[in-house]
């Protein structure tokens, strides 16, 4: 039977890039460390990896192996977190990425309440535009916003929202939009990320779906909706942005809404979690938690 312990510096070592560095993470002897990736290689009858005096690099079978120790460490320790919670309330660690903007707008709120009703969880929030692996990083939820790529990891729907295109005052005095051609024709402020971010089927007010796309390539381009925000903001054109994102800024009337009469299509906000046989009762907890949360804010 394979031992945990000798997983875990397994994955030590890997993480680490070399036997010293690991030792060292793990409080051991790079001796202690070096015998038992000998040992884990000799139960297996594989080399997990290769040696060389200048770094570690995982074998093809090493590199298999280590993936599928993530997710073995992973369930032992959601089973451990669920059994200490019988007895003393959720445990452990609950490691969160999300968008920046939705992140500190909607969930990073939600974590800070929830830490208040489950004293014993660590909480660790990362925000990034980039869609992070969660299983080589460990996360376990991540909130990701629009459309889901193809995946094997579980989603749970938790709400939409609307998108709008918006642009400045001072953007609309030099270029009124008041139709879809015009607006088709204006300056774009477009997302990188997005695989088709100037082309959507948009319902207009006689209840038909027409296909909107933009005439002109964008005239700027960012990987964040913080950065399409400030683009807007400054004149350089239309964006189209969750609704929630430019809320304040149409209050304000420092952006206006264009087209208020035709929709684009809603958005959904999902949390996705490893697919794994045993869900983690904080994660199950958290996504709950969150749902209901934005529930009763709407």
């Amino acid at each position: 039977m394979l031992n945990l312990q000798r997983l875990a510096i397994f994955v030590a070592v890997v993480d680490a890039g070399s036997f010293t560095a690991a030792a060292l993470a793990l409080g051991q002897t790079k001796a202690v460390v070096s015998f038992n990736v000998k040992q884990l290689e000799s139960e297996l009858g594989v080399s997990l990896l290769v040696r060389s005096t200048r770094r570690l690099a995982l074998t093809d079978a090493g590199e298999r192996f280590y993936q599928r120790c993530l997710r073995l460490l992973q369930d032992a320790e959601n089973l451990l977190d669920d059994v200490r919670r019988d007895h003393h309330g959720l445990s452990g660690v609950l490691r969160i990425t999300t968008t920046p903007e939705y992140g500190a707008q909607v969930v990073v709120p939600a974590l800070a309440a929830f830490s208040q009703l489950h004293p014993r969880l660590r909480i660790q929030h990362v925000s990034s535009s980039y869609h992070a692996d969660l299983i080589s990083e460990r996360f376990d939820v991540a909130i990701r916003l629009g459309q889901l790529a193809d995946s094997s990891l579980r989603a749970a729907l938790l709400d939409s929202f609307a998108i709008v295109p918006v642009a400045s005052p001072a953007y609309l005095a030099r270029h009124p939009v008041a139709s879809l051609a015009q607006l088709a024709q204006a300056q774009w402020i477009a997302h990188s990320r997005l695989s088709s971010p100037l082309s959507w089927q948009v319902i207009t007010p006689e209840r038909r779906a027409v296909l909107f796309k933009v005439e002109d390539a964008a005239t700027l381009m960012g990987d964040s909706a913080a950065a399409l925000l400030a683009f807007a903001l400054h004149g350089a054109g239309v964006a189209l942005l969750p609704e929630w994102l430019v809320r304040p800024a149409l209050v304000e009337g420092r952006l206006c809404p264009l087209l208020t009469d035709h929709q684009f299509p809603a958005q959904s906000i999902y949390a996705l979690y490893p697919n794994t046989r045993h869900v983690p009762e904080k994660v199950r907890a958290f996504i709950d938690f969150l749902r209901a949360r934005v529930a009763t804010d709407k």
